[in-house]
């Protein structure tokens, strides 16, 4: 029998409620652990009233064990767009009151859709997720839509923003999709990230573990480095994506935005000479440079307790997003090491693939020597962040390199093992020598460098035939396939 307008009306505005509602019993659930919903950690995310849900009634196809009765719209997933202090974004979460969250093919072909729309469209993405990973039910179709997640995450590195949070147990692709994004947030006890859980891992090698000490948030911030940002409750996670997207440009394209300051570009930063000590046994913390150097001392620091005697993060100066990339004297004399290796190629990769103009500020005694940083590799690891740090030809952004004391240098191709550098030699390499006090207009030199107005100056632009060698030539927007490559998950 035929149905009237009227009564597929109801039909659907019932569909629409269950689906904004979701089980009462898991909702309170989630709240007596201390966690928000899918939608509640959307609607705290995005600027009020601007999020526009997309497939909001999609659901499995999948009858087979018993799924015919279990089906609910959205699949598992909240996906759509909105904005963030005015900016527009593409967001999905997973909504763990839908079959734990799992990953289905109708699921991930929404959130690959997602990635794809925003790839399209030149805007960040934010993943919350939240799954315990892939539907077991859906049997191996399922393992196409994923790998259609992985394919777009791939493929938009070093295209647009990828932003990772973690809010709750996420298993094998709920943990192997944030891994291909740039940046990746946990919640402190109520999320994990592991391949496979405690169980298996106790019935094939008999070793009883808990979730969080198998991969909680202080084993991957502190020990695996697999997080950059760690946060007490769901409502401060969601509040530090506002913050790093702010420092965030909306695509490779496009310039980051610039905030405005009461900071003088052209102040004197006296202060510096108290903070570093000219006695090159004497350590100090090489953050009170940052924040001294950084448009009213904001510095967001990423994987703050991995590696921690490389210190990486961003800062403004006269308002304009800058990447810093810092030894850190306070940890191993601010040597390095194949983690810290690691650490800071990795960050001058996203910068590089952004358009983020890089501070680097050099008090390195060198690479951290031993039998067991050879064993991980020191040579590989160490290449990759010398690369990046010294040839010029390395990365697209405009650097700016302050030596804050007299260094020393431990390869042979500049000034031999354990030799202190000269400055000329220095300078040979495009290295600025000298001391950071010195300079008592530290701000404005470094923003004269950089040609902060959006302007970058790209090694792409310059190889270019067709187009001046100016430093004041605007940057050209390059093939996506070409930046991707050169920022890709495979390179890291």
């Amino acid at each position: 029998m035929a149905q009237t307008r009227e009564e597929l009306e109801k039909q659907l505005a019932a569909l629409e409620k269950t689906a904004i509602d979701g089980d009462p019993k898991v909702t309170a659930k989630q709240h007596s652990e201390g966690k928000l919903t899918a939608r509640e950690r959307i609607d705290k995310l995005l600027d009020p009233g601007s999020f526009v849900e997309e497939f909001m009634l999609a659901e499995t196809q999948c009858t087979d064990f018993g799924m015919a009765d279990k089906k609910l719209p959205s699949d598992g997933v909240v996906t759509g767009f909105g904005k963030i202090d005015g900016r527009h974004v593409y967001v999905f979460s997973q909504d763990r009151a839908v079959l734990a969250g799992t990953v289905g093919s109708t699921h991930a072909e929404k959130i690959a859709y997602v990635i794809q729309t925003a790839r399209k469209l030149g805007v960040p993405l934010i993943g919350l997720n939240d799954s315990a990973g892939a539907r077991i039910q859906e049997g191996l179709s399922v393992t196409t839509a994923i790998g259609k997640i992985f394919f777009e995450n791939s493929i938009s590195s070093g295209v647009i923003p990828q932003i990772s949070a973690v809010m709750g147990p996420c298993i094998g692709v709920g943990s192997y999709s944030p891994a291909l994004t740039d940046f990746i947030l946990m919640v402190q006890n109520t999320s994990q990230m592991f391949i496979t859980g405690p169980a298996v891992i106790k019935e094939v090698l008999g070793e009883t573990i808990t979730m969080e000490e198998l991969g909680g948030a202080k084993i991957h911030s502190e020990v695996s480095g697999v997080t950059d940002l760690v946060a007490k409750n769901d409502e401060e996670c969601l509040a530090m994506i506002r913050r790093l997207l702010g420092f965030l440009p909306s695509s490779f394209e496009s310039a980051p935005p610039r905030k405005e300051t009461k900071n003088d570009p052209t102040r004197s930063l006296d202060t510096l000479e108290k903070i570093v000590p000219e006695d090159m046994r004497k350590a100090y913390n090489i953050l009170q440079v940052i924040k001294t150097i950084v448009d009213d001392g904001d510095f967001l620091e990423l994987k703050a307790k991995f590696a921690r005697n490389l210190v990486i993060g961003f800062g403004r100066l006269d308002g304009y997003p800058v990447g810093f990339v810092a030894n850190q004297p306070m940890f191993l004399a601010g040597s390095l090491d194949v983690d810290a290796s690691d650490k800071g190629s990795r960050f001058i990769r996203f910068c590089d693939a952004f358009n983020i103009p890089i501070i680097t500020l050099m008090d390195v005694p060198g690479f951290f020597p031993g039998k067991q940083q050879e064993e991980k590799g020191i040579i590989r690891h160490g290449a990759k962040k010398g690369s990046f740090a010294m040839a010029p030809s390395s990365s697209t952004p405009m650097r700016k390199r302050r030596c804050l004391r007299s260094r020393w240098f431990c390869a042979k191709a500049t000034a031999g093992p354990s030799r202190r550098c000269a400055p000329a030699r220095w300078e040979r390499i495009s290295f600025s020598y000298g001391r950071a006090w010195n300079s008592r207009s530290w701000v404005g030199a470094a923003r004269s460098m950089f040609s902060i107005s959006g302007r970058s100056s790209s090694r792409r632009t310059r190889r270019r035939p067709d187009r001046k060698k100016s430093p004041s030539s605007p940057s050209v927007s390059a093939d996506p396939s070409r930046r991707f490559r050169s920022n890709s998950p495979t390179q890291r």
